[in-house]
């Protein structure tokens, strides 16, 4: 492999990392990746294991969220005759399991942080703190909202996942997309590089290789547009510009015009099912 990037984890550490490039996967792999990856997580900034609305950015993310949660589901409820089983990976404060289960979905959930798993019990959701406790049965639907570039030992992971899944069920799976205008656009400063928390940063030619090897095809790819406004407005903080705001809307708005012809968005969902 060869080297790729250096750049930093800008909202924690301060610590510099290399991305080396995975050319028959077309991948990028984070280096080094710390054995106690835990201490990285720790920080009032990571939004996606609290319910912070303080600062404008946290409203927007927020805010943005809420919008999501509708097409998620819709994802899901396309590919399903009916509200079945659901099981959300790296499922945060629990937003996304509320949802689902107000729309007929029977749901489980996946979450390390104790602080997450907290506040998505409150919302009356209790999640597991390891997958291998709801391993016990095999799920219509199962998804990882920008979880999989988090995962180590990806390809026992990806395994397992691969065998949760029932003949006829649908995985759904959103990364961040190393190939989008936004993300040569800012280089090193890239928010959604977010190294050591992102372990690995896909391609469509990654999520494809990577889940053949289990029996699993990708089905249809679809777009994440709000994605790039969030990303280039924390890598615009990130480089200290201090117009930010202005700065991050034009960069978003360039990426998402230029994914219309390259179909290369900030962010990427997938959808995939077992091969017959």
């Amino acid at each position: 492999m060869k080297l790729f990037l250096k750049t930093k984890d800008f909202s924690v550490s301060g610590e510099t990392f290399e991305l080396f490039k995975d050319e028959n996967l077309d991948m990028l792999v984070t280096r080094p990746q710390p054995e106690n990856l835990f201490k990285y997580y720790e920080s009032e900034d990571y939004i996606s294991h609290t319910d912070a609305k303080k600062s404008l950015m946290d409203k927007m993310y927020q805010v943005v969220k809420r919008k999501n949660l509708k097409n998620k589901i819709q994802l899901i409820e396309n590919q399903l005759n009916k509200p079945k089983s659901l099981l959300d990976i790296g499922a945060g404060t629990g937003d996304f399991l509320l949802f689902a289960k107000s729309r007929g979905f029977e749901v489980l959930g996946v979450e390390p942080n104790e602080k997450a798993r907290q506040l998505s019990s409150q919302k009356g959701i209790p999640l597991s703190e390891r997958l291998e406790e709801v391993a016990d049965q095999r799920y219509d639907a199962i998804t990882l909202w920008h979880v999989l570039e988090h995962l180590p030992n990806l390809d026992d992971q990806i395994k397992t996942i691969a065998s949760l899944l029932k003949d006829d069920g649908v995985l759904v799976i959103a990364v961040p997309n190393f190939k989008s205008y936004d993300a040569s656009h800012y280089g090193k400063y890239w928010a959604a590089y977010d190294v050591p928390r992102h372990l690995w940063h896909f391609s469509k030619t990654s999520i494809t290789k990577l889940f053949d090897a289990h029996g699993l095809e990708v089905i249809a790819i679809k777009p994440m547009w709000f994605d790039s406004f969030y990303v280039s407005l924390l890598s615009e903080k990130y480089k200290g510009n201090k117009l930010y705001w202005l700065s991050a809307f034009f960069v978003g708005l360039a990426s998402n015009i230029n994914a219309l012809f390259t179909k290369e968005c900030s962010s990427l969902v997938y959808l995939l099912k077992k091969k017959k």
